[in-house]
Formats: C-alpha cells, sequence, structure tokens
C-alpha cells in the first residue's frame, strides 16, 4: 500500500492499482478520472483522492460494472450529496448481479464437486 504522500508517480499508480498504464490513460481520456496534474514536463502526477477513487473503480471493474454504469457512477459522484440516493440505487442494483454472479457459481461450483466425487469413487 502507497504511503501517504501528496503526489504519486504513474508508475505508484501501476503498482498499486493493477492498472495499466493504457488503462489509467483511458479512464482519464473517457471521463471516470479526472483532474489528473502534471508537472512541469507535462507527467502525470496522481493524488492520495485519484488513488483512492481508482480502488473504487477497480471494485466495480472486478465486479462485472459495465463502463457505462461507472461512467454513471462517476457523474452521480461528481454532482454531489444530493445524488447519494441515485448512487445507492445503482450500487444496490449492481450488488443484485453481483449476488447472481456468486450463485452461478456456486451452483457450478458443487457441480465440479460431484464430479470429483464421482470421479473418486471409480477409482
Amino acid at each position: 500500500m502507497l504511503e501517504r504522500v501528496s503526489v504519486y508517480t504513474p508508475a505508484e499508480v501501476v503498482e498499486e492499482t493493477g492498472f495499466s498504464l493504457d488503462t489509467l490513460r483511458y479512464y482519464e481520456k473517457i471521463g471516470l478520472l479526472d483532474n489528473i496534474e502534471r508537472n512541469a514536463a507535462g507527467q502525470r502526477r496522481f493524488s492520495a483522492e485519484n488513488v483512492g477513487w481508482l480502488g473504487m473503480i477497480r471494485c466495480l471493474r472486478d465486479t462485472g460494472m459495465p463502463i457505462a454504469e461507472m461512467l454513471r457512477f462517476t457523474e452521480l459522484t461528481r454532482a454531489g450529496e444530493h445524488t447519494i440516493p441515485d448512487r445507492i440505487q445503482l450500487l444496490e442494483e449492481h450488488d443484485r448481479r453481483v449476488q447472481g454472479q456468486i450463485e452461478n457459481l456456486s451452483e457450478r461450483q458443487e457441480y465440479i464437486h460431484r464430479k470429483i466425487s464421482y470421479y473418486r469413487s471409480v477409482l
């Protein structure tokens, strides 16, 4: 985990978040990531807030949220606290989809366990 400093290099952010440099550039281009400062040489410098936001994006991405929904969540967040009910609704809908995926995987896992048991029984 990155120690608390005011500015992070792209390499440090890649290390912390697991996103590639290309992904970071893409997220900045489409608006998932904003307020990226640049030094005098034009190199990106990320704030602790940027790194924290990328943690949220990582969670949403890893749980299968489409980019369009991540963009919607981002827009709502930037719009202010009055959008909190909409953010809750968006996250609850996503959570239901994630729960469905977990249940589906659990069923598949049970099938695999039964197959393993069967194969062990024929040995």
